[in-house]
């Protein structure tokens, strides 16, 4: 075999698709249930679009993107995220006619040059989760209880939030002089990353992950005593939101996320449990994005979550029995002889045509053999046509669960393989 897939990404093979589909079918649902509909974007940007809204001084925009000129010349980035491409969207289509907030979502796939670990890949598929044009806090509480419900929804335990304030454009300034003061006096101490963090945006640094920096970032001042006043009245209503709902709450001041167009709120659903990287999901305010971008001042929140990341954690805290099942097909028809081999592929497109999941076994394979592959597949019954059965005009249908076979006539079979899953 001379090729493998590439560093960072995975095939999602048949036998994990039912985590996937009951994944993005609660997904879907819970979307719906408060009131969000389907935006699809496409996959690259232009490169400008997210140096400008999601940061020049990013991880992402400065490591991370997938980049390159396209054959007219332009500076075209793979999707690292959506928020910046659904604002795009919001702005460009004239979305901000529409009552407010407009609430959407997006499934699809990322891309991010990083270093593959547990449920993180370079491709990976994100749910995305937004609501644009209002800047009331019980918006941001709504767009948390969606994510905090998909989890409920799959059966995660342990669930709990990770949130905090990082202010506002008028609030912030003070406070980045301050942190910039703190870590300028422990400069020998920070990592070559955080060294330039310090000088281009000094946030980013209650973000590094480097061992070498935790003491410092411990007890870094908190932005909480730098809040103004609106971004503390907006914070303790979200904090009485959750109350009120009896959330699990940690305020925790070194949350900051990894995007510059983040305010105010920002936020992490964790599940425990699951290993070292807790968080299924993360979000938070995005109020000057739209600035950013050229458009005009807009508020927005929003979430996104990895359905890779939910998928790994969804296997390792449900219960065996709790596991989803491949589907399994009504019906299998097993043939001996051309004649037969005929006559069960029209059988087989008449079950298809009443909605039937049909398989049928090819080539010239003996009765045994197609029955293991019958059982393989996980039919739940084999109909089975020899010479006999064309003389006939029957099929010999047998079940798999516990061995009962009988006569059937083929005009009757769409009818009883019906019935047989109604009964199922």
């Amino acid at each position: 075999m001379s090729f493998q897939s590439p560093k960072g990404t995975k095939d999602v093979l048949p036998e994990e698709q039912p985590y996937w589909e009951r994944v993005e079918t609660a997904a879907r649902r819970i979307a719906r249930l408060y009131g969000y509909e389907r935006i699809d974007l496409p996959v690259f940007e232009d490169t400008g679009l997210y140096k400008r809204g999601v940061g020049a001084g990013t991880d992402i925009v400065e490591k991370e993107m997938y980049t390159f000129e396209d054959k007219g010349g332009s500076s075209i980035t793979l999707r690292p995220e959506f928020t910046a491409g659904v604002m795009r969207a919001y702005l460009e289509n004239g979305l901000a006619s529409r009552p407010k907030p407009v609430k959407v979502w997006s499934i699809g796939p990322v891309f991010r040059y990083e270093r593959p670990q547990a449920g993180r890949f370079r491709q990976h598929t994100q749910f995305n989760v937004e609501a644009i044009g209002e800047s009331d806090p019980a918006l941001d509480f709504e767009i948390m209880s969606v994510a905090f419900h998909l989890y409920e929804e799959l059966g995660f335990r342990d669930l709990s939030f990770q949130i905090n304030s990082i202010g506002c454009p008028k609030c912030r300034p003070a406070y980045l002089e301050k942190l910039s003061g703190y870590f300028s006096s422990r400069k020998a101490d920070l990592c070559s990353d955080c060294g330039q963090r310090l000088v281009r945006n000094p946030l980013r640094l209650l973000d590094c992950k480097n061992p070498a920096c935790q003491a410092g970032i411990a007890a870094a001042p908190a932005i909480s005593d730098s809040l103004c006043g609106e971004c503390e009245s907006h914070f303790r209503t979200l904090r009485s939101f959750l109350d009120d709902r009896k959330r699990p709450v940690t305020v925790n001041h070194r949350l900051v996320r990894g995007l510059d167009y983040y305010t105010k709120t920002v936020f992490e659903v964790w599940a425990e449990g699951i290993g070292s990287q807790n968080a299924v999901c993360g979000g938070g305010r995005y109020d000057g994005l739209a600035e950013a971008i050229g458009g005009p001042a807009t508020p927005g929140v929003g979430f996104a979550s990895g359905i890779e990341r939910i998928v790994l954690t969804l296997k390792q805290q449900a219960a065996a029995d709790q596991a989803p099942s491949r589907p399994r097909p009504a019906v299998y028809f097993a043939h001996l002889g051309a004649e037969a081999g005929r006559q069960a592929v029209a059988l087989a497109a008449e079950c298809r045509a009443a909605g039937i999941e049909t398989v049928m076994g090819f080539g010239e394979r003996s009765l045994k053999a197609q029955m293991r592959e019958a059982n393989t597949r996980g039919a739940v019954r084999v109909a089975v046509i020899g010479e006999s059965e064309i003389a006939a005009r029957v099929v010999q249908l047998k079940s798999m669960e516990d061995g009962g076979q009988s006569s059937v006539p083929w005009a009757e079979l769409t009818a009883i393989l019906k019935a047989g899953e109604a009964g199922a």
